[in-house]
């Protein structure tokens, strides 16, 4: 070892690249299991930003009211299928912040539709934390403060409204709230169903796996859409909209925890007679133990990637029976419910905008599968 000036030692032994290589690969081995799976995760970009785009999106549902310039059933009567409106900056070059121009509707007298003149001359400028439609923050505290809102007598269509005078962007921002937040709760029930069932089934084997493999092939031998129209209709239609919310969610959950159970056995099947597994039951471990202690951890990472991979589907589902008619309905707003809406292909033809709702379910489900793609990679960080 060499001192330097500055009191440091170097050592003075020839570089060994073999030896730096062994001595990382030991610092890996050592580092604790989660920040291998954050390492390689990192290097999944599409999973990465998938990932933070939906973090951003559940973290912005209890500030859906906020966020929003208008009520979810709030309308205006006068601008029925109002297309898009832009917000400025600028005003004849010279800045003056953000700001809407107001429209006027005029009657085409050979289209016999309604056109949306802005007026160039009169800029109004936006307000911002003002006074509006009233909303549940988080469901919990009543606030009637909104981010921004149109100045008084001038909309504020950021992305269209519909039929009814409705904001299409506000409208899909409560939506998102019962949209989202369907698909964490079906994949609770399934989960729940699924590990317990499965579990069960490959642990112990005999009549009780009998059992339940008959259940899961009847289950998997119907048709999927079918069955989920049979089981919706058969909700009363009197129920409040809540209500049909979380009956949709728990039959969502309920007809997707088979192929969980599956899997869940077969893992199950496998690694009951690993030695650890058989060294717990010998030293006098309870079953309900060895499997959550001994066999859960073993398979917990194809769970999570399947949790991410599932939940799509279930946003899918929802989507589709609302869109059907079968799943919640008007005044409850969903992405499904506003497809609803929107399903005559003549209006959507003449008022394009009326469809953007499908946009939000596109980019969510691919966010999904682009995280569930990357979870799957990560969760084994040692496979190369």
């Amino acid at each position: 070892m060499t001192q330097l000036p500055d009191g440091r030692y170097v050592d003075d032994a020839p570089y060994d690249p073999q030896a730096s290589i062994q001595q990382l690969e030991r610092r890996d081995l050592d580092a604790p299991n989660w920040l291998l799976v954050w390492r390689k995760f990192k290097t999944h970009k599409l999973g990465l930003i998938s990932g933070l785009f939906l973090l951003v999106c559940y973290l912005m549902l209890p500030f859906a009211g906020f966020i929003a310039p208008y009520g979810a059933n709030e309308r205006n009567s006068d601008h029925l299928y109002s297309p898009p409106q832009a917000v400025h900056w600028f005003h004849e070059g010279v800045f003056i912040g953000p700001f809407v121009y107001p429209t006027v509707a005029e009657a085409d007298l050979e289209t016999f539709q309604w056109i949306f003149v802005a007026d160039e001359t009169d800029p109004r400028p936006l307000e911002f934390f003002c006074e509006g439609a009233r909303y549940k923050l988080a469901g919990l505290i009543e606030s009637d403060t909104h981010l921004f809102c149109p100045p008084e007598g001038v909309t504020l269509f950021l992305w269209g409204s519909d039929r009814l005078g409705r904001d299409i962007f506000s409208r899909i921002l409560y939506g998102a709230q019962l949209s989202l937040t369907v698909g964490l709760i079906g994949i609770s029930v399934s989960f729940f169903l699924g590990i317990l069932l499965g579990s069960i089934a490959g642990y112990f084997g005999g009549r009780i796996d009998w059992v339940i493999n008959r259940v899961i092939e009847i289950l998997r031998s119907l048709p999927e859409l079918p069955l989920w129209l049979a089981l919706s209709a058969a909700v009363p239609s009197n129920w409040t909209p809540v209500a049909v919310f979380f009956i949709i969610s728990v039959i969502l959950g309920i007809l997707d925890w088979p192929g969980l159970a599956r899997a869940v056995r077969a893992k199950f099947l496998s690694l009951r007679e690993e030695e650890y597994v058989r060294a717990a039951e010998m030293m006098g471990a309870p079953s309900g133990r060895v499997i959550r202690k001994h066999l859960l951890p073993n398979f917990m990472s194809h769970l999570i990637a399947s949790a991410t991979l599932s939940i799509p589907a279930m946003i899918l589902g929802e989507t589709a029976l609302s869109f059907l008619g079968l799943g919640l309905r008007a005044p409850a707003v969903s992405w499904g419910v506003m497809l609803n809406d929107a399903q005559n292909l003549a209006s959507i033809e003449i008022y394009p905008w009326t469809a953007i709702p499908m946009l939000p379910i596109v980019v969510v489900v691919l966010a999904f599968n682009f995280l569930g793609d990357g979870l799957r990679d990560s969760l084994d960080p040692y496979q190369q």
